[in-house]
């Protein structure tokens, strides 16, 4: 099948590492380009991302039968998501191609014996509530390959922010951060650097009850502590070579319980100390392992995030610019890429970078649900 024959509307969804909601984006394919046409971002109720993080954080001993449950509620409310963005631009599901939704990781463990991954949200639910074709489990295959199933981005950050003759990286900063590597000459490479948002929230939301450190305000009322900084930096993740990635089951509240043990911190100095992990993190892995890089994009919820910007712009070596300013929306260009991936798939095309992953080979990733479709 020829590419320009899947050429038109994709629909991507996801929930990150974050677990605060999901993001879903409109885009237009046609040939290799990739065009937003509307996005939204649906915030999960309370009850539900309570029970989310729980599971994702090994805080909670789930049944089956609760995660089957959570598995039809998480499709039913990206299928909501799905139809509220149709709605909002007035397109009509019977003329999106198919909807390429990644669901929510409650799992993630690339390492051992078995190594697996496990994203809820029923794809099936998805397309028959909105009559849509629907791609998911994207990061299945490229595991049984031997790869790590992660980060999937990289292959369209370099279709969108790549340039001839000029090393760049792509800094995803979400729950988890991730570097996209562009050695100006067509190579790519990318791993998860550790936490980004994900230890800031968690922390932020048990001591305030917030959600998430508005502007980084608690994090600039504290002052980052030498000592827990060095024993965070410790965790072997830090120093391990890539292929490598990550989520909230290594780095979660417990985690970072067992470090602070016997010291007496304020809450603001830990959340200081949590910001400098995520930079000091960020900036060694690019000084590791592209030290000539000349500009570094930056996407994900951490860009709304002051403080993290500017303590990043301290610690590393290159420009840094919001993708925003290559036209890349940066808080939806992770529902973009499952949509790209969708398209991907239909056309029985690869969409990992082994690369990246560390998969033996490309593979095509994900699995077709069929949908009846619908005459609105």
């Amino acid at each position: 099948m020829s590419a320009a024959a899947q050429d038109g509307l994709y629909l991507g969804l996801i929930s990150g590492t974050s677990a605060d909601g999901i993001d879903a984006a409109l885009v237009e394919c046609a040939g290799t380009g990739v065009r937003l046409l509307g996005a939204r971002t649906d915030v999960y109720d309370a009850p539900l991302r309570r029970e989310v993080l729980a599971l994702a954080q090994g805080e909670a001993a789930f049944d089956l039968d609760a995660l089957g449950r959570l598995d039809v509620r998480l499709g039913e409310a990206f299928a909501a998501s799905a139809l509220a963005l149709l709605k909002q631009t007035g397109v009509a599901p019977r003329t999106v191609r198919a909807i390429g939704s990644h669901g929510q990781t409650v799992r993630h463990r690339p390492q051992g014996a078995h190594p697996f991954t496990l994203q809820l949200g029923d794809p099936s639910v998805i397309a028959e509530r909105t009559g849509i074709p629907t791609v998911a489990d994207f990061r299945r295959a490229d595991m049984a390959a031997g790869g790590q199933g992660a980060p999937l981005l990289p292959v369209l950050h370099a279709a969108l922010l790549a340039a001839p003759g000029e090393p760049r990286a792509v800094l995803n900063l979400g729950g988890i951060a991730n570097l996209t590597l562009l050695d100006g000459a067509g190579g790519v490479r990318g791993f998860d650097t550790g936490p980004a948002n994900a230890l800031l929230d968690a922390w932020c939301a048990r001591h305030t009850g917030a959600a998430h450190d508005a502007g980084g305000a608690l994090a600039a009322a504290g002052r980052a502590d030498a000592a827990l900084l060095a024993a965070l930096l410790a965790d072997p993740y830090f120093a391990a070579p890539p292929p490598k990635s990550t989520g909230r089951e290594h780095f979660h509240l417990r985690w970072l319980d067992a470090r602070i043990a016997g010291r007496d911190l304020a809450a603001a100095d830990v959340q200081a100390t949590l910001l400098a992990l995520t930079v000091r993190s960020i900036a060694g892995a690019l000084a590791a392992h592209a030290p000539d890089t000349r500009l570094l994009w930056v996407c994900g919820g951490g860009v709304h995030n002051p403080v993290l910007l500017a303590a990043l712009r301290r610690a590393v070596s290159c420009p840094l610019r919001s993708t925003a300013e290559a036209g890349v929306d940066p808080d939806f260009i992770e529902a973009m890429a499952f949509a790209w991936l969708a398209r991907q798939r239909l056309l029985e095309l690869p969409g990992n970078l082994p690369s990246v992953t560390g998969a033996r080979a490309p593979r095509v990733l994900g699995a077709v649900h069929a949908a009846i479709a619908r005459s609105v």
